[in-house]
């Protein structure tokens, strides 16, 4: 009976020559002959009020197995007046009709044996060689199109029951084809004008809740509206005590303005004079960097004669080692002339503080000053050590140094002769 419906499905079909709907009997006939094949063998399943033998339960398996069929399974579960199972199975086998995947769907089914034990005893139809067979014919079925509207149709207390009659000819059937065409042909016209007699109904519907809702959001905006210009009223108010304080407010920055501009013109001039007065501080230490510069090339020059003179006065020294009993009062007033020396280094010290490079360079002379003379000193106490006598000597040619650092040259020249004298 599969192969006969499917077979008489795709010839009537084909010589229909256009889109099947649900009132099409040779189409209730194959939904009601697959809904057999799909009940046999169906085990029973036990619940607390009753039995429970339906096939939406392999059908919903499908799902897991073939990814595509979730759309399937998600429609028929949203579809408002399916109460029963069996119901959303029928549902689900229009569907997968009009999608032309029911052969693939089955397909992937019966493939998976182990799993349709559970819900099919060994000898069920999905579980021979024949489900196969009647999946392979159901691949025909792909050149068919269907319109089937599924929503509005009752689908849960419908009788399935299979017509025999549709699958035996005679004569009586023969004759009358002419007729049936024209009985076809009426009941076309009359489907095409109830469908569009059921879509102008729904635009209708559908034009009407748009209206109402566009009313609801026009009160909704002219409530909005007027809030809106209540807020508008505000904000200029607002505008216009802020543009008054902004006007106070740069009237107060610009009084401020002038009175700091004062103080920075008052502050730029005293700037001005205390720069004045630093230039010619500079110029002033520059002036007495320059001269002390000079005063350091004599100061070298005069230590460069001395070192010439150094040869005359150890010539000077053997000479004085004869007459140092008599020399005694002439080295106490040596000492204390270097303690007269050493009071007028303080004070030049004291007097060159004023400028900082100048500071610098005289604290250079007077180190190199005391140097000289603390080992003209240890030269002293060394000779001191050798000789008693030849200390006494030694200082008092120190003393006469440390005069002729601090003299001229000629004066030089003149104590050395006395000394050597």
């Amino acid at each position: 009976m599969a192969k006969l419906s499917i077979k008489g499905l795709i010839e009537s079909a084909l010589s229909f020559g256009r889109t099947l709907d649900s009132d099409y009997p040779p189409l209730q006939q194959f939904f009601v002959v697959m809904e057999h094949c799909l009940k046999h063998g169906l085990k029973v399943r036990k619940s607390f009020l009753s039995y429970n033998k339906t096939i939406w339960g392999p059908l919903e398996l499908v799902e897991k197995l073939y990814p595509e069929a979730e759309e399937i399974g998600a429609s028929v579960r949203d579809l408002p007046g399916l109460k029963t199972p069996l119901g959303r199975a029928r549902a689900w086998l229009r569907l997968a009709l009009m999608q032309k995947k029911m052969a693939d769907y089955l397909r992937c089914l019966i493939i998976q044996r182990d799993l349709l034990s559970e819900f099919y005893e060994y000898h069920a139809l999905m579980m021979e060689e024949e489900g196969a067979v009647i999946v392979g014919l159901l691949v025909g079925l792909n050149v068919i199109d269907a319109n089937l509207c599924v929503k509005g149709e009752d689908l849960d207390s419908q009788v399935g029951v299979i017509d025999f009659s549709m699958y035996l000819k005679n004569e009586e059937d023969i004759g009358n084809k002419e007729r049936n065409v024209q009985i076809t042909a009426i009941l076309d016209q009359k489907n095409y004008v109830e469908e569009l007699n059921r879509q102008l109904n729904s635009t209708v519907s559908s034009l009407h809740s748009r209206v109402d809702s566009l009313e609801k959001s026009n009160t909704k905006l002219i409530e909005e509206l007027a809030i809106a210009k209540n807020n508008i009223i505000k904000l200029q108010e607002e505008n216009h005590q802020l543009r008054s304080e902004n006007k106070l407010i740069l009237m107060k920055t610009q009084q401020q303005l002038e009175v700091t501009k004062v103080d920075v013109e008052t502050e730029l001039q005293t700037y001005k004079h205390s720069r004045q007065g630093l230039d010619e501080m500079y110029n002033e230490a520059r002036r007495q960097l320059r001269d002390e510069s000079q005063l350091r090339q004599d100061v070298e020059n005069e230590l460069a004669v001395q070192v010439s003179m150094k040869h005359e006065i150890e010539l000077a020294m053997k000479l004085l080692e004869k007459d140092i009993h008599e020399k005694q009062d002439t080295l106490i007033g040596l000492r204390q002339q270097l303690e007269e020396v050493k009071a007028i280094n303080i004070e030049m010290y004291q007097k060159l503080q004023g400028s900082e490079d100048g500071l610098k360079e005289k604290n250079e002379i007077i180190a190199r000053l005391e140097e000289k003379t603390n080992n003209i000193t240890l030269a002293m106490r060394q000779l001191e050590q050798s000789d008693s006598d030849l200390l006494t000597q030694t200082r008092t040619i120190a003393m006469s140094l440390v005069k002729c650092a601090s003299s001229d040259t000629q004066d030089q020249y003149k104590l050395v002769k006395d000394i050597s004298f």
